[in-house]
């Protein structure tokens, strides 16, 4: 047997149906965001960045910077270990209380990523309630979809946002099985918000736990930056919310917010938060700082959504399709991967604007789509350059003959 030609012929598939994904390298400037460089061959071109989810520039803010500079001066650089050797940090506790307060929670407990978070939240959870029937929405994130099929727990996938279709399914079940309902704030393809209150209320109805996901809307919206469940009121009506550190608030880590008996078993069964190195005192001491700053400070939020808004009349003008959820999210349609890669290198090479192209088996195949991010630090010139670009762009993509790739 042949080990590489499998693999070759796995690859070979991925670009004969224009799904193969290029990593270009990325150097941001510190202090210049959203302006970065791009290397190719040793050589570096001034870039503009549009598909970040560092969403308000809090990774290039000057107090949540000092704060990593002085953490390390004082603490080094690395943890020492995992949480429960020597990696249980004094920074790390500040930033868990903070995060509860966040989200008006008892607890919350800090993994290394996002993805960690969900996958190693979700599978312990249900592997600790017995006999366990998970509801997960279908457009659900990939990290939320593997912490579901670790447990191997029986699930149930309802059509997108349709109570109609969660309730049907929840009738299936006997009133005394545990269920868990698992959905998102902001669906980050399309950017369109879960029905929080809807769910809530069924959730309540048929006594079943609540798993929301605040990925993309933590430090984006609400008063205090802690989401879209704070600026509906609705807090108190989810059991576990789970949030990251690496987007709005620009560091990296992730985390859940709960009830203290909820997290102490999470925390004491997860074998992604036991057997995994802690994050570091200055990248703690960081995230603290940004999600401190941002609960008393909503000019980055006021400016990230003047900014959407200027972007999205400005496609709307020049007739650029585009998906309006209201959200900060603006996935411009593009419905084939390899148009949707030529825009992108049309935008990059001629033109210094920077949008990856999302493709499968991110989007669904025909849904590829350049995912748009303004933040606070565009400018409406940039916007205005950038929807020139895509027109010209499209324009040049539309006379290829694409109709064999689907």
């Amino acid at each position: 047997m042949n080990y590489s030609n499998i693999f070759k012929s796995s690859i070979n598939k991925l670009k004969n149906e224009g799904q193969y994904r290029n990593f270009n390298e990325i150097e941001r400037k510190a202090g210049e965001h959203p302006n970065a460089s791009w290397v190719k061959d040793s050589k570096k071109k001034n870039v503009i960045v549009w598909c970040s989810n560092d969403y308000l520039g809090m990774s290039q803010n000057k107090i949540v910077i000092n704060s990593m500079i002085n953490s390390i001066k004082r603490m080094g650089i690395g943890s020492g270990g995992t949480r429960n050797i020597s990696g249980n940090s004094s920074s790390i506790v500040d930033l868990e209380n903070e995060l509860a307060n966040l989200h008006s929670k008892e607890k919350a407990v800090v993994f290394s990523s996002g993805y960690v978070a969900n996958e190693s939240t979700i599978s312990t959870l249900l592997n600790l309630l017995d006999n366990v029937v998970v509801f997960s929405d279908e457009k659900n994130h990939a990290s939320i979809i593997s912490g579901i099929k670790k447990s191997g727990a029986v699930k149930e996938i309802f059509k997108h946002n349709d109570l109609v279709h969660l309730e049907a399914l929840i009738k299936k079940y006997s009133e005394n099985k545990p269920k868990v309902i698992i959905f998102e704030s902001i669906y980050s393809m399309d950017g369109d918000f879960g029905d929080i209150s809807g769910i809530s209320k069924i959730a309540k109805k048929y006594n079943a736990l609540t798993y929301l996901d605040e990925v993309h809307a933590v430090g984006m919206y609400g008063k205090k930056g802690s989401g879209v469940s704070e600026e509906l009121g609705l807090q108190n009506s989810i059991d576990i919310i789970q949030g990251t550190l690496g987007k709005a608030f620009g560091t990296m880590g992730g985390y859940i917010t709960s009830s203290n008996i909820i997290c102490d078993a999470v925390r004491s069964y997860a074998s992604g938060y036991i057997f995994t190195t802690a994050l570091p005192p200055a990248l703690v001491s960081a995230a603290c700082t940004s999600v401190c700053y941002l609960k008393n400070s909503d000019i980055e939020r006021k400016l990230q959504q003047k900014n959407t808004m200027t972007l999205k009349t400005y496609l709307t003008k020049e007739n650029i399709n585009f998906i309006d959820n209201k959200s900060h999210i603006v996935p411009v349609m593009v419905n084939n991967p390899v148009k949707c890669k030529e825009i992108s290198n049309i935008l990059l090479n001629e033109f210094n604007h920077y949008i990856q192209p999302i493709n499968y088996p991110t989007v669904p195949i025909g849904t590829e789509r350049l995912r748009i991010t303004p933040g606070p630090l565009h400018t409406e010139k940039m916007i205005s350059d950038l929807t020139i670009a895509l027109k010209y762009a499209f324009n040049i993509a539309n006379k290829n003959n694409y109709s064999k790739i689907a």
